[in-house]
């Protein structure tokens, strides 16, 4: 008994000695932390997005023994270090067995380091000498001490040496053969396994039958071993050795770049990016951009619309370089949305009962008014509908409609809705922001433009698994469905076929002032995606439009989205109806009965309302568009009540007029002086009215010819009866400032034309004529 104590007391004092003297090495020698890995940014299933090199210079992707195919952990142990679980981390027998085998063949031809061993000098790099060997060892005991076991092989894992700046085996394994280090066949983890030994020589992309040897040493073992049978072995053999270039994949540069800036502290992050997508997309970019000029880049965004995830993220045409600004993330800077806000007032004036999709909005000259923008065309269109204008981008009718929802409220309409808008110089709000006067992003209208997919609901694009969807109400559900009704158009129809299937989207394209930004935003029930063309450093690309530019790409990307589309179900707020110009009213409405309905149109109606036609702006003072009449029945003459003329039983009538403004471009039996009966000569006399203002010097319906020997006709011009400045146009089109009241046409080609003036109090008159330039033969 006193014998088993003295041993007892002895394996006591043994431990009490090692510990001290561990804990006096790691008072006097610290173990050295592990080099933290490369910060990494994933794809939604894992594909390595971007990496950005670790602290120590190298490429080091975190690994963990389930991450690792189990043929590598079989044959790294089986080949390495086979006692690995039963040795305090320094193998005596292994040592003297390779001590004999160097000695009996006279050169360093087996090593006796363990796994831990082989660690402890990746922690603490020693010289290859007996005083380093020491060093090892004690440091190989400290190690052991720390770490279990496993822990000891994922550092093994995460530290090994692959050749060039490849650390771990997940790092050579993805960079190496593409591949996550789970999915390593039996003869590439036999490769990986043995690279470690001498990682500059058997580099697998420089030197691959180097490589391919000193792998099949290591297959042969596992059959020497009794592991493995033959026929797998020889399988294995017959793989041969291919790997790539160890260059980290760089797909969503800019985008990897911003995470990591907004999170210093991650080492993982896992955007809901979709690998192959973003691939495709950077491929048809890379493409795409040798049409534009040296200076131009561009920016790319898809979201899906049922979980606001980004899918792909293209921040510039060509990542890093100089000319293009390639380091600036144009989804994010803040430029002139041109005319893609334009689809949110027409949602706002639908919620608000001022408008159904074939309301009359009048594209006409904004006499006396403050603003009076253009149109990118330069030239008017007279009444349009709301479909039309908006399908047209028009300007003057959604500044008509803006001035009656007001700036400032059609500002925080869009704010309520997430959309973040910057307001130039004093900030506030006027009838030019919904024609670009104000900054945004790609980013933030891309979750805007979802609300035309989501029944009026926008959204945050989420671009992290981790991010919450936040959602805000930009419109109803009826409002949204009929503006994304009215841009859902087959695109081929203006831009050619651009692909082999049929498929509608729902698109609108902007311009900003000076051509300096171009847009085209596009939404379906599942997709949200917008492109933005331009040159980053705000200066202007001549002529190129959101039509011209950007809208091709977008429908290149839509088609790469290899989707049907579907449409929206309509909500049960939106219905179709029947209804009248000029009144706007429904059909059915009895004041459309006799010939009040002169043009009718089938609409979409919110909540069952149609609402009657807008004045021009709001306030001013314009006759009615409904006028109540009385005619003498035996005269036919209109009668006017104060005037002194008695008429016994007058006949009454209600007679539906166009718009004052849009008289010019509506048929001649429809204008005011053709609908409206000759008031009583008595009473005009009487009451002074004056007669109406009058284009001279050509007939309405005339048919001009050119004088024989004559090269053009000259046509000179009056507008009688006009008040103040006069505006003359031709087809739609100003004309140069003539004197007062008189415009001199020059007409040199054939065809069909109209001429309209305007004074300064709002008259207006129209007249058609044609013009041919030979006669025909007697």
């Amino acid at each position: 008994m006193k014998k088993r104590y003295r041993w007892l007391l002895s394996a006591l004092v043994l431990a009490g000695v090692a510990s001290a003297v561990g804990l006096i090495l790691d008072w006097a020698y610290p173990l050295p932390q592990p080099a933290p890995p490369s910060v990494r940014v994933l794809a939604k299933d894992g594909q390595l997005l971007r990496a950005f090199l670790a602290p120590d210079e190298t490429w080091r992707y975190p690994a963990q023994v389930e991450s690792v195919a189990p043929v590598f952990l079989e044959q790294l142990l089986a080949y390495e270090d086979r006692a690995f679980y039963y040795h305090p981390g320094v193998n005596p027998l292994a040592i003297a067995r390779a001590a004999w085998q160097n000695l009996m063949a006279g050169e360093v031809v087996s090593g006796g380091s363990t796994l831990s061993m082989q660690v402890a000098g990746l922690l603490d790099p020693y010289p290859r000498t007996l005083k380093g060997k020491v060093k090892q060892v004690l440091r190989t005991l400290q190690l052991e001490w720390h770490y279990s076991k496993q822990e000891i092989l994922e550092l093994y894992l995460n530290l090994a040496p692959y050749g060039g700046m490849l650390s771990g085996i997940e790092a050579a394994s993805q960079h190496y053969f593409g591949k996550p280090s789970l999915e390593l066949s039996d003869a590439e983890a036999a490769l990986l396994t043995v690279l470690p030994q001498r990682p500059s020589e058997w580099r697998p992309d420089r030197y691959p039958q180097r490589a391919r040897a000193a792998r099949d040493k290591v297959l042969k073992r596992m059959h020497a071993l009794g592991l493995w049978d033959i026929n797998r072995v020889d399988e294995a053999l017959q793989e041969n050795v291919a790997a790539l270039p160890p260059r980290s994949p760089v797909l969503a540069p800019l985008l990897a770049r911003r995470l990591r800036q907004e999170c210093s502290e991650c080492l993982t992050i896992e955007t809901l990016i979709d690998a192959d997508l973003q691939r495709d997309l950077e491929a048809l970019v890379e493409t795409y951009r040798q049409r534009l000029n040296a200076h131009q880049s561009l920016a790319v965004m898809v979201m899906r619309n049922d979980d606001l995830s980004v899918q792909a993220y293209v921040g510039a045409a060509e990542f890093g370089a100089a000319q293009r600004y390639g380091h600036v993330d144009m989804t994010r800077a803040l430029r002139s949305p041109g005319s893609t806000l334009k689809p949110f007032a027409y949602a706002q004036a639908l919620d608000q009962g001022l408008i159904h999709s074939h309301s009359m909005l009048l594209d006409t000259p904004r006499y006396g008014l403050d603003y009076r923008p253009h149109n990118f065309t330069g030239g008017f269109a007279g009444p349009v509908s709301v479909q039309d204008a908006l399908q047209r981008s028009l300007n003057l009718p959604v500044v008509q409609l803006v001035e009656h929802l007001g700036a400032e409220s059609f500002l925080a309409g869009m704010r309520n809705g997430g959309l973040h808008l910057q307001l130039p110089g004093s900030g506030e709000p006027s009838s030019a922001l919904v024609l670009g006067g104000a900054g945004t992003s790609l980013e933030s209208l891309l979750g805007a433009y979802s609300s035309l997919g989501r029944a009026g609901m926008a959204g945050t694009p989420r671009l992290l698994a981790s991010s919450p969807e936040t959602s805000r109400w930009m419109s109803s559900p009826g409002a949204a469905w009929i503006t994304w009704r009215i841009l859902a158009q087959d695109p081929w129809r203006a831009l050619g076929a651009l692909g082999q299937r049929e498929w509608s989207l729902a698109w609108k394209t902007g311009t900003s002032y000076g051509f300096r930004d171009t847009w085209a935003m596009g939404v379906d029930s599942n997709w949200t995606l917008g492109v933005w063309v331009g040159r980053p450093d705000g200066n202007p690309s001549p002529g190129e439009s959101g039509r011209s530019l950007a809208a091709p790409l977008l429908f290149r990307v839509y088609e790469r989205l290899g989707q049907v589309d579907a449409a929206a179900p309509r909500p049960n707020s939106v219905e179709q109806g029947e209804i009248c110009w000029p009144l706007g009213s429904r059909a059915t409405h009895n004041a459309n009965e006799g010939d009040n309905c002169l043009q009718s149109h089938q609409a979409w109606l919110l909540n069952g309302t149609a609402p009657l036609t807008l004045p021009q702006k709001p306030g001013i003072t314009m006759s009615g568009l409904l006028r109540r009449v009385q005619i003498d029945p035996e005269t036919g003459y209109r009668f006017l009540p104060g005037c002194g003329q008695e008429v016994v039983q007058p006949l009454t009538r209600q007679l539906a007029l166009w718009p004052q403004q849009a008289e010019p471009w509506v048929r001649p039996e429809w204008r005011r002086r053709a609908r409206l009966p000759a008031v009583v000569p008595a009473c005009e006399a009487a009451l002074g009215l004056a007669e109406p203002v009058k284009i001279i010097g050509v007939e309405d319906g005339s048919l001009l010819w050119l004088p024989a020997g004559r090269d053009a006709l000259e046509l000179d011009l009056k507008l009688v009866g006009a008040a103040g400045s006069v505006n003359w146009y031709l087809d739609g089109r100003p004309l140069p400032a003539g004197g007062m009241n008189r415009q001199t046409l020059e007409l040199s080609r054939a065809g069909q034309f109209r001429v309209s003036a305007v004074d300064s109090a709002g008259n207006v008159d129209s007249i058609e004529f044609s013009f041919r330039l030979q006669q025909p033969s007697p």
